[in-house]
């Protein structure tokens, strides 16, 4: 036999249950939106700085000088 305070408790922590799910599911949703924007943000500045004739991701090492060396000899 449930005393009539037992189904107020009970009561109580469903309200503070829902309460923090509702507060956790906001939280996560702004947190994956901004996540989301700077990802778009970072991509956008980035897009920029491939570089398509860098085929092996070395950068400027293996390509030939446009200028040829001068003699020092």
């Amino acid at each position: 036999m449930q005393l009539p305070s037992d189904k107020d408790d009970a009561m109580i922590n469903q309200v503070m249950f829902f309460v923090g799910l509702a507060i956790f599911i906001v939280y996560v949703y702004f947190l994956l939106r901004i996540i989301g924007k700077q990802h778009r943000i970072q991509r956008k500045e980035h897009a920029d700085a491939y570089d398509q004739v860098d085929l092996d991701g070395m950068g400027n090492q293996g390509r030939i000088p446009d200028k040829k060396p001068k003699n020092r000899a």
